[in-house]
């Protein structure tokens, strides 16, 4: 599936739901069209960066990446906080979970936790604009597009639409794991004096395989139960989920199994 016709089958899903109330007026949230022209000049910097860097050096990004990198674990250990302590304090169900669209102060907790998860999808997109001008274009796989592209479409609809409930269960996963990947990216910004204890990098895979699994697993069993969630989010994030799994078995296959086979 082209990213082009996720977002119509995406959008399409969605049509019908309410909007929240509480969000509608946050930054990037009204409407579809500020994400989508993020969306579209993220495509353009894709195809017009690696031209334009073509007879370039790459740029020595550096200090960049370091404070970047170090950020980014920052801002994902604040959100694991956030989305663990205010569905602990909200007595969370993990089989079901409503969202609670009232205006109270864990209710908003939750709903100001999912923006910030949403905003950070934002900005990972400079993931990309690193690799275009450190000319590391091999990184520039289909994987990455698509999880990049697709995440903020995904997170514009859960904000807008179910801020809170179910879903908080992947915001909270996925932050613990962009705590261990942003450290590991830092880690490797430092230098060959550091990269050499980095050998942990494939059990980085696997930790993100892990939690595409939790999700599946988690939005499936929600699907089939007696929930007040919305199964169109449902079906949309167990479609995502499952299309994760493959390209990142994918990734884990060519990246680490398969070159273990051609060595013996």
């Amino acid at each position: 599936m082209s990213l082009g016709s996720y977002v119509r089958h995406a959008s399409a899903f969605f049509f019908y739901l309410s909007a929240d109330k509480r969000t509608d007026k946050w930054l990037l949230v009204h409407s579809p069209g500020p994400i989508s022209c993020i969306f579209l000049c993220y495509l353009i910097v894709i195809w017009a960066g690696p031209k334009l860097m073509a007879k370039r050096q790459p740029v020595n990004l550096k200090p960049v990446l370091i404070v970047y990198n170090f950020a980014m674990v920052c801002l994902s250990a604040y959100m694991f906080y956030e989305f663990t302590a205010s569905s602990w304090s909200a007595r969370y169900s993990l089989l079901c979970q409503p969202v609670d669209y009232s205006d109270s102060p864990l209710a908003m907790r939750m709903a100001r936790v999912c923006w910030w998860f949403y905003f950070s999808k934002v900005i990972e997109l400079s993931d990309t604009i690193f690799f275009i001008l450190r000319k590391k274009n091999g990184q520039l796989t289909f994987l990455h597009v698509y999880h990049h592209a697709t995440m903020i479409f995904n997170w514009w609809a859960g904000v807008k639409y179910v801020a809170g409930g179910q879903s908080f269960l992947i915001g909270l996963i996925n932050s613990l794991v962009h705590v261990v990947m942003y450290l590991y990216y830092g880690l490797a910004a430092l230098g060959p004096g550091v990269t050499r204890y980095l050998w942990w990098k494939r059990y980085l895979t696997s930790l993100q395989l892990l939690q595409f699994f939790i999700v599946t697993i988690h939005t499936t069993y929600n699907l089939f139960a007696d929930c007040d969630f919305p199964d169109s989010m449902n079906v949309v994030v167990l479609a995502y989920s499952l299309s994760l799994i493959a390209l990142f078995s994918n990734f884990y296959y060519h990246s680490y199994l398969a070159k273990k086979t051609k060595k013996t």
